[in-house]
């Protein structure tokens, strides 16, 4: 009897060992964004860590302290201890160019890659692509020339009849973030869909005009500097085409009395700023804004790379829907997580 005893806890012991060893074989997806600390990045971090908890996976979760060039460094070697770390898989957004090398180093070791939101630099892809070493299995974004369409869409019937009554040229300006695809990808959106509503309606054919800024992220006060040049060409209206462009343009109208109150303002994503100008009653009035669902781009990025670690069929292309807000749906908005504040 003491024989079987020692026999059944032998076992006993050794089903424990086997099991605990299972447990370090759980596959960990690493996930590296453009930033950490924001709204946005939060509800991607949160999207993200959903997926794989249904799937049961591990994630990190990690990115740098800004999107300026000064914190590439950081991100790369993010990617490095990704690397490093063995990670399954890695989930990746970059601030920057000159992860070609390290890229490559995931491509020979079988890691696939998925790039999301701004995704993977053009000139990084091309090459890889030229290499022969392209790990990238899937995109994952908001379609950005699909939801300035519809940015475009709602903010032309808003002030069609401006247009309509306007005495001259009703100029529409457009205060473009940067020249990434992102930036062009969104101004181009607004501009085209604007022009191809207002050029088939008979009221507003012909009695408008565009006036086209485009600044660069890291200059100091850009998108004010925008929105002034867009005020001296006699700009009735602007969209704005992420939310760093709103920040200072909020700034800028708030320091300057009522000398912007008559321009109409049209917005992309969401934070803070643009919550509270949305619910303002006086002054320059925001009409609304396109709020990427970062929750949806977190989940479906992460499980992209679950189903190319599985084997299972992968969509290189997930295009994530843009949704409008205003004043008549803010707060529904915030409640379903589809507009963050921060």
């Amino acid at each position: 009897m003491k024989k079987l005893l020692a026999i059944f806890l032998s076992a006993m012991m050794l089903f424990t060992l086997l099991a605990g060893c299972g447990t370090s074989d759980s596959k960990t997806i690493a996930v590296i964004a453009k930033g950490e600390s924001h709204a946005f990045w939060q509800s991607v971090k949160a999207g993200a860590e959903a997926a794989a908890e249904k799937y049961g996976y591990e994630v990190t979760f990690r990115g740098p302290a800004s999107e300026s060039a000064k914190d590439l460094p950081s991100q790369m070697e993010m990617v490095q201890t990704a690397i490093s770390n063995n990670a399954d898989a890695i989930v990746l957004a970059t601030i920057g160019t000159g992860f070609v090398d390290k890229l490559s180093t995931v491509f020979d070791n079988g890691t696939p890659v998925v790039q999301f939101d701004s995704g993977i630099w053009a000139e990084d892809i091309e090459a890889l692509d030229k290499a022969n070493k392209n790990p990238i299995k899937a995109s994952v974004a908001t379609s950005n020339v699909k939801a300035a369409g519809v940015a475009a869409e709602n903010f032309f019937k808003a002030i069609k009849g401006d247009i309509a009554a306007a005495d001259g040229k009703y100029v529409v300006g457009v205060i473009q973030h940067d020249e990434t695809q992102t930036g062009i990808d969104r101004a181009n959106g607004f501009i085209d869909t604007f022009k191809s509503l207002a050029d088939a309606d008979e009221s507003t054919k012909g009695k408008y005009e565009i006036a086209h800024e485009v600044k660069p992220g890291d200059a100091d006060n850009a998108y004010k500097t925008a929105l002034e040049a867009l005020y001296e060409k006699g700009a009735s209206a602007i969209f704005m085409s992420n939310e760093g462009v709103v920040k200072q343009v909020y700034d800028a109208i708030g320091a300057a009395g009522t000398k912007y109150d008559n321009i109409k303002f049209c917005g992309f994503d969401a934070g803070t700023k643009q919550i509270e100008w949305m619910k303002a009653t006086s002054g320059a009035k925001l009409i609304g804004s396109v709020a990427q669902d970062s929750f949806q781009i977190g989940y479906n990025a992460v499980e992209q790379a679950i189903f190319a670690l599985e084997g299972k069929e992968v969509t290189e292309d997930v295009a994530i829907a843009g949704a409008w807000w205003d004043a008549t749906n803010v707060d529904k908005m915030i409640k379903d997580n589809l507009v963050y504040e921060g």
